[in-house]
């Protein structure tokens, strides 16, 4: 479709990239962007409670099991250690017993001890004290405290080992255990579920997100899609959402559980022991410094990714969808250089922003295990001075791990909303660009089977948004009921941008645009587009099959219909030469010819029977034997309807009841071809130019 000189230049800025390098100088505010992205996220808000309510039991759940594992600990340790406590009860027991009767036996936790054995445990009791208080035992090593200890062992008499014997209490161990295993069983279920839904909630956003992406293309003026590079627009649909999709995956369910875990884990540390719950939490406070650090410095290379992303993918669709003429100017050489440079910048905004985020781990992981080294080594102290059992010691250890994993948690999962916020921008900068207007509200309905087709210009006036200049001054014109309108002139010329603004597609500036005297500006555009069949110069052919190509949003088409229109069109002998017939897929590879693929395009043009035809240099792809076939059913179709004729060929419009020449936005001539050629203008110029030759 030929353009305006505006519209051009505004394309030539577009390829270039123009929006993106705005994009890159600004940096992206994180808070913000994760606010719109919960705010968005609304819909779905019943099942990330649930979810968050998950998390929080299954962290409670996991933040009580230490407790349990410390008794555990404690218990397993009685049955490895001689509690020295119970030397002293025994005494104390035996001397009572022997004060009231010196030949009775006693039973002390179920173990009978004679008359005898008594007398003797007494006098290894004094032996025993007599020999710490002469060789002072107290000031011995620990080595020689536990000879002298283990050598008193050996004479007690078998009564007394029996009762101070370790011994491993199954039944409690097992009871611990069990709870134990219930714990991590519930927490892990628990969390399974809470997966997901945090799954669900995410895939639904993404979903709503393309949908609402998707709505909006349908909402933007054409003019947004002159100014910003398709692939950076792909991008922003396919790559930004599954960005968002997968951090948010990552981190949402992550960030409650882990938040949970260290609110509980400082809480039970405290409760536990102070003193270990400082050492503790202050050997972990440098790494929410550093942490911090990081964050600040590589926002803004997740920015930069997202944004060089965008432009390599624009200069991939714009070098793809114009390979023929790269490989025609040998300009491959250059496409390839300008494809490394663009390269390289990702390259280096990914180097950098991973290299950061990547810090995070390995620092989390260091602050995990100096907090293990600190509390163990505090630990032991406590124990030696029997301030804490053992078991404490092993409760504390995974405290800090329940309260060091998740920081290290929280710097993954804010690193992931750092690349899911920098797409998050990019997503919702394309939702929040001005729309076409409302038009709920206008009332004028046009049939299409009752339309008479006349259509009147009444100084239309129109300007690109990006130019001063108007492309369109002051036009004016009508086409009564049934007449072929063509309109011609060099480039630039204001042809096709004529075209846009009866369409809808631009809004005018000035003057108005009536159909059957109702003003267009009262009619919705869905209205405006059921009036018109428009056949353009580029053939536009989605993947489907030749039906599908052909009844394109008209389902109702019967098969004769179909038969009918291509073999009227020319197309039966070609269509009934494919494997498939109707029912052949269409590929981009596909052995179709440029003619042909024209010539289906002009089929499904044909087949909407509208009252207004357009026809921007719809036969300029076709041979001319082919233009010819054409021609002819093509002055079929336009009997009984008002029609449009773009062309720069002159040979087929010289049938036109109306020739408007352009030139630079204004109508310089306009009557039919044998008066143009009469007046001896600019149109017998162009005229005489083709066919001169």
């Amino acid at each position: 479709m030929s353009q305006s000189n505006s519209k051009t230049n505004t394309s030539s800025q577009r390829h270039r990239g123009g929006r993106g390098q705005e994009l890159a100088e600004n940096p992206k505010n994180f808070g913000k962007a994760i606010k719109r992205m919960l705010k968005e996220i609304k819909g779905q808000k019943i099942f990330l409670l649930i979810s968050i309510i998950l998390a929080l039991f299954s962290s409670i759940i996991t933040i009580y099991s230490p407790t349990k594992l410390s008794e555990l600990t404690d218990e397993i340790t009685k049955s490895i250690k001689i509690d020295n406590n119970k030397f002293a009860e025994i005494a104390k027991k035996v001397s009572e017993n022997l004060k009231i009767d010196s030949q009775k036996s006693i039973y002390i936790d179920g173990v009978e001890v004679s008359s005898n054995d008594q007398i003797k445990y007494l006098e290894l009791m004094k032996n025993l004290n007599k020999e710490a208080k002469d060789k002072n035992i107290k000031k011995d090593s620990p080595k020689d405290q536990q000879k002298s200890i283990l050598a008193f062992y050996k004479k007690l008499p078998n009564s007394i080992r029996g009762i101070v014997e370790p011994k491993l209490n199954l039944n409690v161990i097992w009871n611990i255990a069990k709870i134990l295993l219930l714990i991590y069983i519930v927490s892990a279920i628990l969390s399974y579920i809470q997966a997901i839904i945090v799954s669900e909630v995410t895939n639904n956003f993404s979903r709503d997100l393309r949908k609402s992406v998707g709505n909006k293309i349908n909402k933007l003026p054409l003019n947004f899609f002159d100014t910003h590079q398709v692939g950076d627009i792909l991008s922003r649909i396919t790559n930004d959402v599954d960005t968002i999709s997968t951090s948010l995956n990552q981190s949402l369910g992550q960030m409650a559980t882990s938040i949970t875990l260290i609110l509980g884990s400082v809480v039970m540390m405290f409760y536990t022991n102070w003193i270990l719950a400082l050492v503790a939490i202050l050997s972990s406070l440098a790494g929410f410094a550093m942490m911090g650090i990081i964050l600040s410095k590589s926002q803004k290379y997740f920015n930069d990714r997202q944004i060089e992303l965008g432009k390599l993918n624009g200069h991939i669709e714009e070098v793809f969808s114009g390979l023929n003429i790269v490989k025609a100017y040998n300009a491959g050489e250059e496409t390839l250089n300008k494809f490394n440079e663009l390269n390289y910048k990702l390259y280096d905004s990914n180097l950098k922003s991973k290299f950061l985020s990547s810090l995070m781990y390995p620092i989390m992981t260091f602050v995990g295990n100096l907090g293990f080294v600190s509390v163990s080594i505090v630990g032991a102290v406590l124990a030696k001075n029997g301030t804490i059992t053992f078991g404490v010691i092993i409760a504390f250890i995974t405290y800090v791990k329940l309260f060091t994993n998740p920081l290290t948690g929280i710097a993954q999962s804010v690193s992931s909303l750092q690349s899911s916020a920098a797409s998050s921008e990019r997503v919702f900068e394309f939702l929040d660009e001005s729309e076409m207007d409302d038009e709920s509200s206008k009332t004028s309905i046009l049939n299409p089977n009752e339309v008479k087709g006349k259509i009147e210009f009444r100084d239309v006036v129109f300007k690109y948004p990006s130019n001063e200049k108007p492309t369109i001054k002051s036009f004016s014109a009508v086409a009564y009921p049934g007449q072929k309108i063509a309109i011609v002139g060099p480039t630039g010329a204001g042809k096709s941008t004529m075209v846009n603004l009866l369409m809808k597609f631009y809004d005018i500036t000035d003057g108005e645009i009536l159909i059957d005297d109702v003003p267009i500006k009262n009619i919705k555009r869905e209205n405006i587009h059921q009036l018109f069949t428009m056949i353009l110069q580029d053939t536009w052919l989605f993947k489907g099959t030749i039906r599908e190509n052909i009844v394109y949003n008209m389902p109702n088409v019967t098969q004769e219909e179909l038969d009918s229109l291509t073999e009227f069109i020319g197309l039966k002998h070609f269509i009934n030469t494919l494997p498939e017939k109707y029912e052949t897929e269409i590929r981009d590879n596909d052995s179709v010819s440029a003619g042909q693929r024209q010539l289906l395009t002009i089929a499904r043009g044909m087949m909407k029977n509208s009252p207004f035809l357009i026809l921007d240099e719809a036969t300029s792809n076709v041979d001319t034997r082919t233009e010819e076939l054409i021609q002819i059913a093509m002055d079929k179709l336009m009997t009984g309807k008002t029609s449009f004729i773009i062309a720069h060929r002159l040979s087929t419009i010289v049938n036109a009841d109306l020739i408007l020449v352009m030139n630079e936005g204004n109508i310089i001539e306009q009557g039919t071809h044998e008066e143009l050629l009469t007046q001896n203008g600019f149109y017998a110029d162009l005229y005489n130019s083709q066919f001169s030759l």
